[in-house]
């Protein structure tokens, strides 16, 4: 099992730069694939960005392809999420999601096991 605590939200003006930080616990957290995922008001919640249990393969919407990096760091517990060229559209709370059931992680909300309260991100315009 696994907990997720996500910090590092907060208020940026519209092409502005803000990173989201995820921190796991629990001894196996490199056995989980790791994804972000985002809800703004009224609307469904959607897959922004993923990363394999090595680190060594990254997804991304096509929203926020070239403007967001997901990384990870398993000796420190930590995934993060690099948001640049951010946009009034991705005013959103910033989940992040553990899943141990797949080597390559998904873009469905479901297929994750494990999620974390959630940050929010607010993008100014």
């Amino acid at each position: 099992q696994v907990q997720l605590v996500e910090s590092g939200g907060g208020l940026v003006q519209a092409g502005g730069s803000l990173s989201v930080v995820c921190a796991g616990s629990g001894r196996t957290f490199s056995s989980y694939a790791m994804g972000w995922f985002r809800q703004a008001p009224g609307k469904e919640r959607e897959f922004v960005a993923a990363i394999t249990r090595s680190g060594a393969s990254t997804y991304y919407a096509d929203s926020v392809k070239g403007r967001f990096t997901i990384s990870r760091d398993n000796a420190k517990k930590m995934v993060y999420l690099q948001m640049n060229s951010l946009e009034p559209e991705d005013t959103a709370i910033y989940y992040c999601a553990a899943t141990y059931r797949t080597v390559i992680p998904g873009t469905l909300a479901q297929e994750y096991d494990y999620w974390g309260q959630g940050t929010q991100v607010t993008v100014s315009s």
